[in-house]
């Protein structure tokens, strides 16, 4: 991408240029008649195996300024889950053929059972699902401000997050100044946001569109949260999650350390809310690599 502002903002950090102008391979997997789009950072051969996986209505091109920061350890991909992002829609939508993309993702990359899985929100939620339906497949599980509430806790009031008629602007930079956070939260890091919004459109009939399916909400079964989504989990298991975030909260986290099954490191990001890795994306990225390493360690002592 090229430097659109760099000259007259020097508030964009050296580290994030690097990172999005790392060039990642892209690729295609077809999952049950859908081409499942993924992109491939390429480490060293002997590296292990990462696959990040985006929340709700975003896709990979958010791990932009994170991706290239591991790849000196891990071998990187990251995945657009059908109904987002440049991944085919579908009519509608479930966590059993979610499921079998990420398998079929880490299949087409070459990971091998020691991969490591990184969900956020959403996605943690189908990794989550993901690893009840094929607890042989995955090496470990990093949810990433993603889990489950205690039944008796409050929900934020806020505005639902629904389908209907597709939004069309009639130009692009009309479109990118419409972009928005769900759920909706401040984020001090302007050119992460903007940069996120220009990987979010494509050209439509009338103008630009978002990158996500409108009805990828009404469509989708199975995906509620249940406490046996955590409980049955087999596989090592760790969470990073915002300070701050409204989405998952200590009391969250006390209740995910119930039911997960074993030892459960957890890093917590300082000043950081839901959106975790756009809030303080340096210290996210050396919280994932603490927690990630910590999982490998046990897998190796397993």
């Amino acid at each position: 991408m090229a430097r659109w502002d760099k000259g007259g903002n020097a508030n964009i950090p050296d580290w994030f240029w690097q990172a999005v102008e790392t060039e990642a391979a892209e690729h295609r997997v077809e999952v049950e008649e859908c081409d499942v789009v993924y992109r491939l950072w390429e480490g060293a051969a002997a590296a292990t195996p990462m696959l990040l996986i985006h929340g709700m209505n975003a896709h990979s091109r958010w791990w932009d300024f994170i991706a290239p920061q591991l790849a000196d350890e891990y071998r990187v991909a990251a995945m657009d889950l059908t109904g987002m992002g440049d991944s085919d829609y579908r009519y509608s939508y479930d966590a059993e053929t979610y499921a079998a993309e990420i398998a079929a993702v880490c299949d087409a990359a070459g990971f091998g059972e020691d991969v490591v899985v990184v969900g956020h929100s959403f996605g943690g939620m189908m990794a989550a699902k993901a690893a009840n339906l094929l607890p042989s497949r995955f090496g470990s599980l990093v949810l990433v401000d993603s889990g489950i509430r205690r039944p008796d806790e409050p929900v934020p009031d806020r505005p639902l997050m629904g389908g209907g008629r597709a939004k069309t602007y009639p130009d692009r930079q009309t479109a990118e100044a419409r972009f928005r956070l769900f759920p909706p939260q401040p984020c001090d890091n302007d050119y992460i946001i903007a940069y996120i919004a220009k990987q979010s459109l494509l050209r439509v009939d009338g103008g630009w569109a978002w990158k996500f399916d409108e009805e990828l909400p009404l469509t989708l079964k199975g995906g509620e949260r249940h406490p046996e989504d955590y409980s049955g989990l087999s596989l090592p298991v760790g969470i990073v999650y915002g300070a701050l975030s409204e989405s998952f909260t200590k009391r969250s986290l006390e209740y995910m350390l119930e039911l997960i099954p074993g030892e459960v490191p957890v890093a917590e990001v300082a000043d950081a809310r839901h959106h975790v890795f756009l809030d303080q994306p340096l210290q996210f990225v050396a919280a994932l690599r603490e927690v990630a390493g910590q999982l490998r360690r046990a897998q190796g002592a397993a």
